[in-house]
């Protein structure tokens, strides 16, 4: 039996969880699973291959439906191989992104019938303002909250259940319920249920908070990518729970709308969503 994996929620704090020297296998999880199409819980094929079309067109074909497809089910391969280890640990942000990955991860080990977990969830760390997440840390400073470690309860896995099929059901109700659970389990979701219910589409304009902050930067006088991100983020409630590309598709969105709300100049007419297509310093973004 191997001794330990770790399960973490992106590429940066997986790396960095590698250079830490906590020891142990990382194995780093990968879905927007706060939206798109999909079931509660342990996921049949049709989710699967629903998710996979779901996320090839958020990324505007960056991303392979067989690839995507391939890498889904690895991942539901390694939770079910989790026994096989002494020891599983989950690090995870207070986020709304992170958070709707490990409410979907403890209720598919809920499913398997393997209930032994430890979770590390940070959500501030000494000198780091504003907080948004482990990408931030050092390896040293990683290695420094392994000792933050507990063990998940039945209570946090019964709750997770909830959580995940908010999430899978996009349950507005619910969500509004879980922002003002005071008592939760997961203490993070209520402010993550929050955020949640700010991205929804205001029924007026159909716009979320992602794509009025845009706008707001381009009004303040940002016109190049970089200083979208900048204004965007510090303008954001803390924690951040969506990347560069994310907030480049909601630009793309605002662009692809009849009428536009924006216009893309650049060496092509939508922003890349991966890498090696375009040199992002050449895009501007302008109000229309």
């Amino acid at each position: 039996m191997s001794s330990i994996i770790h399960i973490t929620s992106g590429d940066c704090a997986g790396g960095i969880l590698e250079k830490s020297g906590v020891g142990g296998e990382v194995f780093v999880w990968h879905d927007i699973l706060y939206e798109g199409p999909r079931n509660p819980g342990w996921p049949d094929d049709d989710t699967l291959l629903g998710r996979a079309l779901f996320l090839e067109d958020a990324t505007g074909g960056g991303l392979n439906r067989n690839l995507i497809l391939e890498t889904l089910k690895t991942q539901y391969r390694k939770l079910e191989a989790v026994k096989n280890y002494e020891r599983l640990v989950l690090w995870f942000d207070a986020c709304l992104f992170d958070q709707a990955m490990l409410s979907h991860i403890l209720a598919c080990l809920r499913f398997l019938g393997n209930q032994k977990a430890e979770l590390i969830c940070v959500d501030a760390f000494p000198g780091i303002k504003p907080f948004h997440g482990l990408g931030q840390l050092s390896p040293e400073q990683m290695a420094s909250v392994y000792d933050r470690r507990q063990p998940v309860t039945e209570k946090q896995f019964h709750f997770a259940g909830r959580v995940d099929r908010a999430f899978a059901l996009q349950d507005e109700n619910e969500f509004v319920k879980l922002s003002k659970c005071s008592d939760a389990p997961l203490p993070w979701i209520p402010a993550a249920a929050t955020r949640w219910l700010q991205e929804k589409p205001d029924e007026v304009t159909g716009l979320g908070r992602l794509e009025n902050l845009t706008l707001e930067a381009l009004r303040s006088g940002c016109r190049t990518l970089v200083e979208i991100f900048k204004y965007v983020s510090s303008n954001d409630t803390p924690p951040q729970f969506w990347g560069d590309t994310m907030l480049w598709a909601k630009i793309n969105a605002l662009a692809d709308r009849n009428p536009p709300f924006v216009r893309i100049e650049g060496p092509e007419k939508r922003l890349p969503q991966w890498e090696g297509i375009s040199d992002l310093k050449l895009f501007k973004v302008l109000p229309v």
